[in-house]
């Protein structure tokens, strides 16, 4: 089933997340690799695809997991997690409609 992680950045948490990038988007390679990932991205903190030192707010995945403690797991063993990039991860089934 897929399950959409969806996380809320601390304040000024852009160095933060450059430090642990490299990591998180390893793990984001592995689901990619194995057919997993539907969708990972970041929410930029101004309207634009680059924000520059204005960084992020948070970020959505959308992903195939076994189960939502699966999911679950998996989301708290993100390195933003472990680095205090996020105020808040909630992870949640989903359910994909488009495209189809």
């Amino acid at each position: 089933m897929l399950y959409a992680i969806i996380s809320d950045d601390v304040a000024d948490s852009l160095e933060k997340r450059l430090s642990v990038r490299p990591a998180h988007l390893k793990r984001l390679q592995e689901l990619q690799d194995a057919g997993r990932l539907i969708l990972a991205g970041p929410h930029p903190a101004i309207d634009s695809d680059n924000p520059g030192v204005a960084g992020f707010t948070g970020s959505l995945i959308v992903a195939e997991f076994d189960s939502l403690v699966d999911a679950q797991q998996w989301a708290s063993a993100d390195p933003y997690h472990h680095a205090g990039v996020y105020a808040q991860v909630i992870v949640k089934p989903f359910k994909k409609v488009f495209p189809q």
